[in-house]
């Protein structure tokens, strides 16, 4: 039989607690359910950022040229120019780099 969570007085304690202790002596995870949270939307933080009014001129035409506004654009290419980058890291790691990947095709 698995052990039962104490009654915690405070959110630090159960903290504390948790940090200690495995869930897996506690609760029974084989009878656990997969959950969606349809309505839960990712924290965003707002940030303030100077470009060239060039630059930004040049966003803009892009994204009226894919009909989307110029910060969805911005996030867009953010987001991919940082999964390139997390996954070149992972190559370097592996000793991968772009010189062994040529020489593989």
């Amino acid at each position: 039989m698995k052990n039962k969570a104490p009654n915690l007085k405070s959110e630090q304690e159960e903290r504390e607690y948790w940090e200690k202790t495995d869930s897996a002596d506690i609760v029974d995870w084989s009878k656990a359910q997969r959950v969606i949270f349809p309505n839960l939307k990712p924290s965003t933080t707002s940030i303030s950022i100077r470009l060239p009014d060039s630059l930004l001129a040049h966003i803009k035409h892009a994204a009226n040229k894919r009909d989307i506004p110029y910060q969805s654009l911005i996030k867009v290419w953010l987001s991919e120019k940082v999964a390139s980058v997390f996954e070149n890291e992972g190559r370097a790691r592996r000793g991968i780099t772009t010189e062994t990947q040529r020489t593989r095709r």
